[in-house]
């Protein structure tokens, strides 16, 4: 047994004593999701901080729990509060909780994240289905001893993002009247933001909008055999697109206006999975 896996693991010995509910899917709340908690009917709530070895989020807006219930009628497990590897983590304890919720039963995981937009033709409030990402700015979460135990050495990557999960997202934008984008994410390690020189070089890779989460845990996923969906809600456009300073209150600011239509895509979405 690897040293990652013995460690997620106890993590799951921990879960397993607190309860016996086995989730279908994954929903990892990003900036203006913070409140999604009313969309469901929560069973059982686990601080991070209970759990043995579990990282514990630092960041402001971030609570530090999972929430395990229902959206409609199917089962879930949500991390309100998600672990960056800026914070100081290893990248495998960034995506510790991604391995934890597949041994907890998971089958797809729903991503979600405020993040800037570096399409000029996005706008700021815009949501944007993640197609395809680019993660080589931060370490690959699967470097180091493989974890046999969820998925192979040198897993394919051409389709990250799910193409039917992908297909259900914009049928339901479609029926909800929600405008939707669609574009490649990028993730930076930050916690600063990127200069205009980083972003003008994000753009010329083919990068629609940038963050700093996401794309290690969508690999970590999609090495353990979990489907992968992802939307992103344009809190500000990236840096030097509008020459203004950047700030992550005014990010906190526009997630949370727009966290109202951002629940009622999601959970549509879920309850279509």
């Amino acid at each position: 047994m690897s040293r990652q896996f013995e460690k997620v693991m106890k993590c799951y010995e921990y879960y397993q004593s607190v309860t016996a509910f086995k989730p279908r899917v994954g929903l990892i709340l990003g900036s203006g999701l913070g409140n999604y908690a009313r969309n469901m009917q929560v069973e059982c709530e686990i601080p991070y901080g209970d759990i043995p070895g579990f990282p514990v989020s630092t960041v402001e807006g971030h609570d530090g729990r999972f929430l395990l219930g229902y959206i409609g009628t199917v089962p879930v497990v949500v991390m309100k509060g998600r672990v960056h590897y800026y914070e100081g983590y290893s990248i495998e304890d960034v995506v510790l909780p991604v391995r934890l919720m597949k041994l907890m039963g998971i089958e797809v995981l729903f991503l979600t994240n405020a993040s800037g937009g570096i399409n000029r033709s996005f706008h700021v409030g815009d949501f944007m289905m993640i197609t395809d990402q680019i993660s080589n700015f931060v370490p690959s979460p699967l470097i180091g001893e493989n974890v046999a135990e969820l998925g192979t050495r040198f897993p394919d990557m051409t389709h990250i993002y799910d193409v039917e999960l992908m297909e259900v997202i914009r049928t339901t934008a479609e029926e909800e009247k929600i405008q939707i984008q669609e574009g490649v994410y990028v993730q930076s390690s930050g916690p600063n933001f990127e200069s205009p020189a980083e972003i003008r070089m994000f753009a010329a890779i083919g990068a629609d909008a940038v963050g700093m989460s996401t794309a290690c845990e969508a690999i970590t996923a999609r090495h353990a055999g979990v489907r992968v969906c992802g939307i992103s809600c344009i809190s500000n456009m990236a840096c030097g697109i509008t020459g203004e300073e950047l700030s992550h209150l005014d990010v906190q600011a526009v997630a949370d206006k727009r966290s109202e239509e951002f629940e009622r895509l999601v959970t549509k979405v879920i309850e279509k999975i």
